[in-house]
């Protein structure tokens, strides 16, 4: 794949980025509202700019007293994940996913509730109708659609028609997308993240599923250390024997986080502990210049009206 070496520096100071960020504040905020957000405990909206500052910048805050006068405080001014340069799209991305906003299924684990606004690089302009993918392992380490060694138990061949934490949606006519899903679990050599890809001019079925088009990056998404520690330490996360990789020891965070790009997303809690959930968000910078088909794009398997079909040409990594 093409990689684009702009940065998304060049938007912050233009009208369009601003009114976007007035209209992420809006929508944002009224979100918030509807998941009955404990209001006293939120994310301190600051600018991660390289790898050491994005690792060792603490998100939660205990300021206080948000009300719809205050939340450009809490929901501008906040760093943007460009897909730039691209990392790993592994492991066990699947073909073919869910058109779904709720990717949860039977998944126990903490709700996590994310807002993504899709901006171009290039244009500082929205977005819409851009297909984003999104996937992660489970609270225990484990993906859907994939039978491997070290993704759970290899003799469950079942989890090839597995779909659970997995799903694709579009972006609106703002570039936002929205997905329910649980806080993703570890596995052995990475932290806890979430793996997202971008379509467009792809085709979507009568089955409710989305395949081909053009794919324009590739990325993880991760989260503050703190936060980690605190779920690791709720059930049934903690039930997960595989060891924990910190941020710092996650060589893929390094490649997100480079130069001017902060793959950690902020967040807020849903209440006054961390069971009752959390809200994050993200603006995602993607240079639409910068494609290639999806068909060279190597999926792990193939979701199909019959199940899942295992790409023998897969790659792995990540």
């Amino acid at each position: 794949m093409e990689k684009s070496l702009i940065s998304y520096g060049h938007c912050e100071d233009m009208r369009e980025s601003r009114s976007l960020q007035k209209r992420a504040a809006e929508r944002r905020f009224e979100l918030m509202a509807r998941l009955s957000i404990d209001q006293n405990r939120f994310l301190e909206a600051k600018s991660s700019r390289d790898v050491a500052t994005a690792l060792n910048t603490n998100h939660l805050s205990n300021k206080s007293g948000l009300t719809s006068a205050t939340k450009d405080e809490l929901f501008t001014g906040s760093p943007v994940c460009v897909l730039v340069p691209e990392v790993t799209q592994g492991p066990y991305y699947i073909d073919g996913e869910l058109i779904r906003a709720d990717v949860r299924e039977s998944q126990t684990g903490i709700s996590l509730f994310v807002d993504i606004q899709v901006v171009d690089i290039n244009t500082c302009k929205p977005i819409p109708n851009m297909y984003l993918d999104w996937w992660h392992c489970n609270s225990t380490g484990v993906y859907s659609g994939v039978v491997a060694g070290g993704n759970g138990n290899s003799n469950d061949a079942s989890n090839l028609n597995a779909t659970f934490l997995r799903g694709i949606a579009p972006t609106d006519a703002q570039g936002v997308v929205q997905f329910h899903s649980t806080f993703p679990g570890h596995y052995n050599g990475r932290a806890p993240h979430v793996h997202i890809l971008t379509h467009l001019n792809g085709t979507v079925f009568p089955n409710g599923t989305y395949k081909g088009g053009a794919v324009q990056h590739v990325g993880q998404l991760f989260f503050d250390q703190d936060l980690i520690s605190r779920v690791e330490a709720t059930s049934p996360y903690n039930t997960n024997t595989q060891p924990l990789t910190t941020n710092v020891q996650d060589s893929i965070l390094g490649q997100g986080a480079a130069g001017q790009h902060d793959p950690i997303v902020q967040y807020v809690m849903l209440g006054s502990k961390i069971e009752d959930g959390l809200l994050a968000w993200v603006t995602i910078g993607v240079d639409v210049k910068a494609s290639q088909p999806s068909q060279n794009i190597s999926p792990a398997a193939t979701l199909t009206a019959n199940g899942g079909v295992v790409n023998p040409n897969a790659g792995g990594g990540g």
